[in-house]
């Protein structure tokens, strides 16, 4: 007996109808992306791992899906050999490598694999910006709407196989596309009919300045990644991994200020400046954050509502300036649906230079299960046809295929049902689909020039000419 056929961990399948509302989101999406001048690109689902090693931290690059090379590797000895120090090693127990191990094994693995499945979009678009810098005008404004891969462990809201919608602009410094990507992200949720998202933003300068502060510059990373996960470990958690990453505890009776920040934009702005007066990078970061959220201020947002966090860390290693993440409405319980920030080199990496980019992402799935959860997709959205024909016979399939034509041609969503079978099957096919109109069309509408137009959920049937049929589906 064959066994059951299963898909991937933190995998799924989409039913029609799960795709419509995806698409309804990313439709949303596409169009204010574009209404603010993004243009669209696309990359390779894989790039060469040393295009992704390196760019997201130690946490981010044990997360990323590397592809074997072809070939048995393991077992044909020609091939490769494995290091002497690794012989004995338990390849699924990175917890007892030490550091000589990890060095070997990174070794072997790069002889093994060479190509990886994409984290993010913002590293492969920093490649694409640096092979087409010849192609690019800049300020180069771009956005892209594809798949990522994470090995990460599933759980609500988060998967392995997810998309992302990011929207960045390459090529200027300007704080004026921050002010920018602020309304896109209103714009988008208020097109989206979800009401009461939070944008928090904080500054890595800001950080980067606590840190000095604190007199713990050379453990920044450390102390930005232990920060982010605030949320979820508490404060407790967070000063326990801070201590356990060499941080003292005198540094921590410093940074205390940071755990109970309250009060308007205004007071925690000039709260922080009282923090980080003695550091120059730290009160560029306040002055960066006031300029941002002075002029979103007065231009006014629709329905979103923008927060200082200053613990908003997001523990990605390129991020220089602003620092973005959205919060869905309070009345849902689930992780942010968007974030981004400032990277002011990222192409850098890439050997070009002095490129200072921004941009913002777009959390598809999480964006679905808020709005799902919330009842907030209109009930328009739906894969499914307006109206079954009914299939009498050859002559009667003719006729009514004759007025499919016209109708498609008017973009309404009509169908035939395939088979001359018992009406009752083909009304209860119609049912199942949740195709609300059925039109009949048989000897005696065909010798009038007519349809009988069945409201399949109130039971009403009415006798109309194409023009009649066509108006009452369009309605």
């Amino acid at each position: 007996m064959a066994s059951k056929p299963t898909i991937p961990q933190g995998t799924r399948d989409f039913s029609p109808a799960e795709v419509s509302k995806r698409q309804y989101i990313i439709q949303i999406i596409k169009n204010n992306f574009e209404k603010f001048g993004f243009q669209p690109i696309e990359t390779p689902s894989f790039e060469n791992s040393d295009t992704l090693m390196g760019k997201y931290g130690e946490e981010g690059d044990r997360l990323i899906f590397k592809i074997l090379n072809s070939g048995n590797f393991f077992f044909n000895k020609t091939k490769i050999e494995l290091p002497e120090s690794l012989e004995q090693l338990q390849l699924n127990s990175a917890e007892t490598i030490d550091l000589n191990q990890r060095i070997e094994l990174n070794k072997f693995t790069g002889k093994i694999s060479e190509k990886a499945l994409r984290y993010d979009l913002t590293v492969p678009f920093a490649r694409y910006v640096v092979q087409h810098q010849n192609e690019i005008e800049f300020p180069f404004k771009r956005y892209q709407i594809q798949p990522v891969w994470r090995a990460d462990r599933p759980q609500k809201g988060r998967y392995r196989e997810f998309f992302q919608c990011d929207a960045d602009v390459v090529g200027s410094k300007s704080l004026w596309q921050e002010v920018e990507l602020v309304q896109l992200y209103d714009t988008v949720f208020t097109a989206l009919g979800l009401d009461g998202v939070t944008i928090k933003i904080n500054n890595r300068k800001i950080l980067s300045g606590i840190a000095e502060v604190i007199g713990a510059s050379d453990k920044l990373i450390d102390f930005t990644v232990a920060l982010d996960k605030l949320d979820k470990i508490g404060e407790d958690g967070v000063k326990k991994e801070m201590i356990e990453k060499g941080i003292a505890e005198e540094a921590l009776v410093k940074v205390q200020p940071l755990f109970s920040f309250s009060g308007t934009f205004a007071d925690k702005i000039s709260q922080l400046s009282s923090l980080l007066a003695s550091s120059e990078e730290g009160m560029k970061g306040v002055q960066e954050l006031k300029f941002i959220c002075d002029n979103v201020a007065t231009l006014g947002l629709a329905t979103a509502t923008l927060d200082l966090d200053v613990t908003l860390a997001r523990g990605l290693n390129y991020y220089t300036g602003a620092i973005f993440e959205v919060a869905a409405p309070k009345t849902v319980s689930i992780g942010s649906i968007g974030g981004g920030g400032r990277y002011d080199d990222l192409t850098g990496i890439f050997g070009l230079k002095n490129m200072s980019g921004v941009g913002i992402s777009f959390g598809l799935d999480r964006i679905y299960l808020v709005l799902e959860e919330l009842q907030l997709f209109p009930e328009t959205v739906a894969a499914t046809s307006k109206a079954l024909f009914v299939n009498y016979g050859d002559a009667e399939a003719l006729y009514a295929s004759q007025a499919i034509q016209k109708l498609r041609k008017e973009n309404i969503k009509v169908e035939l049902y395939p088979d001359n079978v018992k009406v009752g099957k083909q009304f209860q096919y119609a049912d199942k689909r949740l195709i609300p109109f059925a039109v009949i069309a048989g000897d005696q509408e065909i010798a009038a020039n007519l349809y009988s137009l069945k409201n399949l959920v109130s039971g009403e049937q009415i006798s109309v000419d194409f023009e009649g049929l066509k108006n009452a589906l369009l309605g």
